[in-house]
């Protein structure tokens, strides 16, 4: 047996970083979830991205 093989014989586990509404469904079907409730850094502000990434260069 191939070693990914081997992953596809233990039970599903998720960890969901996108709609939480895929979380859902898998908890539906009995499949344990854990959601992340992540967000783009600077709220997705590219202008803001950029200043936080000068301050980071600078520490």
């Amino acid at each position: 047996m191939k070693p990914y093989q081997s992953l596809l014989q233990k039970p599903i586990r998720v960890i969901n970083i996108g709609l939480e509404s895929f979380s859902e469904d898998l908890r539906k079907a009995e499949i344990p979830v854990i959601q992340m409730d992540w967000r783009p850094p600077a709220g997705g502000d590219l202008r803001l991205v950029a200043l936080l990434d000068s301050l980071a260069e600078e520490a």
